[in-house]
């Protein structure tokens, strides 16, 4: 069997925020929701992987740096500034605030969280 990365679901409180939330720090397109019609919206990563947001009032995330996805972009250094330019916070993987963390095999990375608490990674792995 082979498996390929299809795409992210995340539960959030306010879907019409996290689209917002998506949409300015990535730049992502809303793309048609094609499995129901339900309020779940969907942004394009790429041409065949997306984010789906799935509304949920309710919701309190609980988790930790260690849960995360992380997306990679060629662009690391602009993308910090426009992270600045938004006023969103950003630290390493130590909590350094407004610091990015090498890895040890060279790789620049940051962590930031969504409006439900989820965190990101930004890297510039190739």
């Amino acid at each position: 069997m082979t498996f390929k990365h299809d795409h992210i679901a995340l539960s959030v409180k306010d879907v019409n925020a996290s689209v917002n939330f998506y949409r300015r720090v990535f730049d992502l397109k809303e793309v048609k929701n094609t499995a129901s019609t339900s309020k779940t919206r969907w942004l394009a990563l790429t041409d065949q992987k997306q984010i789906h947001l799935i509304p949920r009032p309710e919701l309190e995330v609980k988790t930790n740096k260690a849960v995360h996805f992380a997306l990679a972009t060629p662009n690391f250094d602009a993308f910090v500034k426009h992270l600045q330019s938004l006023d969103i916070y950003y630290s390493d993987w130590r909590d350094t605030p407004k610091k990015d963390y090498v890895r040890d095999d060279g790789v620049k990375q940051i962590y930031f969280q969504d409006p439900d608490g989820y965190w990101i990674e930004v890297n510039n792995a190739e």
